[in-house]
């Protein structure tokens, strides 16, 4: 295989760099003809009470991965970026990139929720926990995602939860993969586009985000704007594979000039930090008036910032005997970067409000790539659904299709030739002096951070799929 294909991880921050204006009139057009027969024809889909169910498990387990050699691999990549490295197929998982991004929607109430609040402190609230929440699926998630070919496409209706998605991957050289989600209702817009960069340190892996996420609350003229954290995998070469993300997520209001600044805080020495997230919102007079803390794989609350701040200090009180007997039974390992040991739940400051909680993950996720309920429905093909979708949808790949029914063999061979296929197609382009033509999506510039992202341009929901690339 080529050493040509893109490497980056699904376990990367979601790092997205969209917005539009101008956009949301030709998407919503779209939106107000939204016909949900479309979907009611897509065949005999179970229902509970009324609601569309989806499926919980993957049709096989997951294979091992312990008679990899990923050290073979990786070894002369020590402080490159890993941009052009081809991994073994066993280190993937049965998804998409972007499947993976979708997964931004599993928690999208909270959107729905700081639509239906009038005060603008209490929407950033709800807009904080959902950008901890777009994160919190990569808890235990050390499987890659299969790279996107170019011109490949992903889609999703939740008629249940008031939305539908649509993405595009736009480029191969760098890997670019765009996405426009939207409320039925007309009430949000949610855009971006990822592009990670991936650095290899010996021991981890680790994600820089680049780019911004763009969430637009149409009914209260106003714009978010925030980038992801950094997300480190540990234990590439030898070890139990373990990740943190860290790094200072800013949201902006860029209507009212309130701010969120959320602090995902590194795992420290002896790991009481691991997963933990803290921050505050602030009004354009840059006055405090809440505390957010939690961590972004359990929950996330509110508070006073004077009661927190007196939570905090008598906590302090307690724990400087615990350091320093902690500092004497540390040791060093340099074989592996031990997994800290998860603390106790998050402490609960009195008077605070839950903003956020995470969903049980299903009871086999652990041989199923750890997978949330969400991420189990993303690749399911439904009765109806190849008369109605694109032939570009990632739900067509015969790669993922073998893998995730657990034939590892077939799945390593259509990798190859669909990759071989793309390679193909490339070169014949240049030969013919012909570019590569993005068909949901084009480059604009983000009218709220100025700069260059690709924006949906409206139409892909008329189902009018002509002349689409023959990628698979």
């Amino acid at each position: 295989m080529s050493n040509e294909d893109e490497f980056y991880d699904a376990v990367t921050g979601l790092d997205s760099d969209e917005s539009y204006e101008g956009t949301s009139e030709s998407s919503f057009k779209d939106a107000q003809v939204f016909d949900s027969s479309s979907q009611k024809n897509n065949g005999s889909v179970p229902q509970e009470n009324g609601i569309k169910k989806h499926r919980t498990s993957l049709p096989a387990p997951m294979f091992s991965r312990n008679s990899v050699s990923i050290w073979s691999i990786l070894k002369k990549c020590i402080g490159l970026e890993l941009s052009k490295i081809t991994m073994p197929i066993v280190l993937n998982e049965p998804l998409s990139f972007l499947q993976r991004i979708t997964e931004y929607m599993e928690h999208t109430y909270l959107i729905n929720r700081a639509c239906s609040l009038s005060n603008s402190i209490q929407r950033m609230q709800a807009i904080a926990a959902f950008a901890v929440s777009a994160v919190a699926s990569q808890w235990d998630r050390t499987g890659k995602p299969f790279n996107p070919l170019l011109g490949e496409t992903y889609e999703l209706i939740r008629e249940e939860q008031g939305y539908r998605l649509v993405s595009e991957q736009v480029s191969h050289h760098p890997p670019v993969s765009a996405f426009h989600a939207e409320s039925l209702a007309g009430d949000f817009v949610f855009h971006g586009s990822i592009y990670p960069k991936l650095k290899f340190w010996g021991k981890s892996v680790e994600a820089e985000p680049r780019g911004t996420i763009t969430l637009e609350l149409l009914k209260h003229n106003e714009a978010y704007t925030w980038s992801n954290p950094y997300c480190c995998v540990h234990n590439i070469i030898l070890g139990k594979l373990w990740i943190e993300q860290y790094g200072t997520v800013e949201i902006v209001n860029h209507s009212t000039g309130d701010k969120c600044a959320l602090n995902f805080k590194p795992c420290g020495m002896f790991g009481k930090e691991l997963h933990k997230v803290e921050g505050y919102i602030q009004d354009k007079s840059k006055k405090k008036h809440c505390i957010i803390y939690g961590k972004w794989t359990e929950c996330m609350w509110s508070v006073d910032p004077q009661a927190y701040e007196a939570h905090k200090k008598s906590e302090r009180k307690g724990d400087n005997k615990k350091h320093k007997h902690e500092e004497m039974d540390g040791a060093e390992n340099d074989d592996a970067d031990d997994m800290p040991e998860v603390q106790e739940t998050v402490s609960v400051v009195p008077g605070s409000t839950l903003l956020w909680r995470i969903e049980s993950r299903p009871p086999d996720s652990a041989t199923m790539y750890n997978f949330t309920n969400f991420a189990m429905s993303l690749n399911e093909l439904e009765p109806g659904m190849e008369a109605i979708l694109a032939s570009t949808d990632c739900r067509f790949r015969p790669d993922i299709r073998a893998m995730e029914s657990g034939n590892m063999d077939e799945a390593s061979r259509e990798k190859e030739r669909l990759e071989e296929k793309q390679r193909s197609a490339r070169k014949e382009r240049a030969k013919n002096d012909d570019e590569w033509s993005t068909r949901w999506f084009q480059m604009g510039t983000n009218p709220y951070t100025g700069s260059q992202s690709w924006l949906y341009t409206g139409g892909y929901f008329n189902r009018n799929y002509q002349d689409l690339p023959d990628i698979y």
